[in-house]
């Protein structure tokens, strides 16, 4: 069945027997992970959890159905993630649930799969499977997540409190939680006693930065700027402020440069693009200097290095840090050639 955000939410908090296949699609990796994380916790720290892939499950479609029937070697609860599924894995997905008995569900990953792949058509149609489609919240759909996200830890947002929350989160579903989380210890609320959560309480904890200030690190690497890369990360770091937010806010830049310099190479000038596209007056320098020193190739290697990083962070045990400061360091010596 196809399942809106309430209804995968609260199917992965308490699975139901019925349900074999928790399909998360999308371009939302994070927020994929976030949810899939939620059957995590549901399961307890003592389940056993099963680690596979599209290319596993490729070469072995029979293994997801036998992995879903088997008992846990200690006989506690067991479940298996699937990361990178895609069509690929469009076998072992209807033999799951064409399966006489499973027993252990399944959450399976599909970062790079449409709504209209086989395997999404596939658990739309199942009575067996949930469908939810991925998509990094912005705007009032961020602002909504947010407030969604500390109504269960019992805070009440108040004046910009969710917008705030949306723009430092930069969209990602866990960096929003957990800034969440932290507020809610600080305010020592929980869903049995509420607490208002308002400006003050999070400028008390820190919960964002603003875009200014990531500004600073993304705007380095759009310059060429090297040496100056790595200190404006490291503060950042120090803040707390999670690299995935920061990735995406390059990332965006970097794709609305691109759009700009698709204009400057149909024949239109510099300072006819930036009117047309209404680039705040202090930041037409520097935007002017971008369209005139990156190339259309040079853009999109950038693009495609910065979510390779985000990809990298989304796995397991990785180096989260070092692959986004790689990424902005790569990014900023592209640019560095350029000039």
């Amino acid at each position: 069945m196809k399942a809106n955000f309430n209804q995968i939410r609260a199917a992965l908090d308490a699975p139901s027997p019925d349900i074999r296949l928790y399909l998360l699609h999308g371009p939302d990796e994070a927020g994929a992970a976030d949810l899939a994380q939620r059957l995590a916790r549901t399961m307890g720290p003592e389940a056993e959890r099963v680690d596979l892939d599209g290319a596993a499950l490729r070469g072995d479609p029979a293994r997801l159905a036998d992995e879903a029937a088997s008992l846990s070697l200690f006989g506690g609860k067991r479940f298996i993630r699937v990361a990178g599924a895609g069509e690929e894995s469009l076998a072992a997905l209807t033999t799951l649930l064409d399966a006489e008995q499973a027993g252990n569900p399944v959450v399976a990953i599909a970062p790079g799969v449409k709504s209209t792949a086989k395997i999404v058509k596939l658990a739309q149609g199942s009575p067996r499977a949930m469908a939810f489609a991925c998509y990094v919240p912005d705007g009032a759909d961020a602002e909504r997540l947010a407030a969604t996200i500390a109504r269960e830890q019992g805070l009440r947002t108040a004046g910009g409190a969710a917008r705030r929350l949306a723009e430092a989160s930069g969209g990602d579903r866990a960096v929003m939680a957990r800034e969440i989380e932290k507020l809610a210890l600080y305010l020592d609320a929980a869903p049995d006693r509420p607490a208002e959560l308002d400006d003050a309480a999070l400028d008390a904890v820190g919960a964002d930065l603003g875009e200014a200030e990531m500004g600073r690190a993304i705007e380095a690497a759009i310059d060429g700027r090297i040496a100056d890369v790595g200190p404006e990360l490291a503060r950042l770091d120090e803040a707390g402020t999670s690299p995935i937010p920061v990735l995406r806010g390059l990332v965006r830049r970097l794709m609305a440069l691109a759009e700009m310099r698709a204009e400057v190479e149909q024949g239109r000038s510099v300072e006819e693009v930036l009117e047309r596209n209404r680039v705040f007056f202090r930041e037409k320098a520097s935007t002017a200097r971008a369209l005139r020193a990156w190339s259309p190739g040079a853009l999109s290697a950038a693009i495609d290095r910065v979510r390779q990083a985000e990809r990298g962070m989304m796995g397991s045990a990785t180096a989260g840090p070092i692959l986004a400061e790689s990424a902005f360091v790569t990014v900023a010596r592209i640019a560095a050639r350029a000039r």
